[in-house]
């Protein structure tokens, strides 16, 4: 057959000669449909275009991952630009103050530190201890305000060295620590943490008072406990000392 003056073709289905221009074959019905090459052109295109797709979401996530990183090296490089400007600034204002100190001040914080390195001293006691030495108040105040020390530590210092030389109840040790000048709460932080066994203060405290008077054994309680024992103790150092 002559394909250029073809006026048929062959029903894709069922075989038979139908007209060239047919899309529905008269003998089976059954619709003709496209050309096989024109399909195959089609799905060439798809693939082609989601190829494309694809690409060009990779692209947008390696930018964005890009991106993360830059930003999040931005971001360190700023947290550790104001750490440093911190720093910075802290030790110009350690310097600033160190070199704005007077004499007066830096003497009298030099002499802080020696009382401290040998005794124990509250707050308020260090000031009294530099102005009789003859600072001025301002100098003193200075001194103690940079002097380092840590005055629940030095309460703590104070109330061994009381224990080295003397018996006290807990109540009492507390007054005394108050008397030099710590506050209630440092005086009772080294009251506690001192590790004093009250019940053997109590028999010290009873025996120190046997030894330069006479007392009944009752008259011993009344004194124990107005020294700030309690019952029981009390009870306990005068049998301590035989009554």
């Amino acid at each position: 057959m002559n394909q250029e003056n073809a006026k048929t073709k062959l029903c894709k289905h069922c075989k038979t000669e139908i007209p060239i221009d047919a899309k529905i074959c008269p003998n089976c019905k059954k619709k003709q449909g496209k050309s096989g090459c024109l399909i195959i052109i089609i799905a060439v295109v798809i693939v082609i275009i989601i190829g494309i797709a694809g690409m060009g979401g990779s692209d947008k996530t390696n930018n964005s991952s890009t991106t993360s990183n830059e930003n999040q090296s931005e971001q360190t490089t700023g947290s550790e630009v104001s750490s440093n400007e911190e720093t910075s600034d802290t030790d110009a204002d350690t310097a600033s103050a160190q070199s704005s100190e007077t004499l007066g001040q830096k003497n009298a914080v030099s002499k802080a530190k020696s009382y401290l390195d040998y005794t124990a001293f509250s707050y308020t006691g260090l000031i009294d201890q530099l102005e009789f030495e003859g600072f001025t108040t301002e100098e003193a105040t200075y001194a103690v305000d940079n002097c380092g020390a840590d005055w629940k530590e030095q309460a703590a210092k104070k109330a061994q060295e009381y224990l080295d030389y003397s018996s006290f109840s807990y109540s009492g040790l507390i007054d005394q620590l108050e008397f030099e000048g710590s506050t209630t709460e440092e005086a009772t932080y080294a009251v506690d943490n001192c590790g004093a066994d009250w019940n053997e203060q109590a028999a010290k405290k009873a025996q120190e008072y046997l030894d330069y008077s006479s007392f009944s054994r009752s008259e011993l309680i009344g004194q124990l406990e107005f020294e700030g024992f309690t019952s029981a103790q009390a009870e306990y150092g005068v049998q301590s000392v035989g009554y």
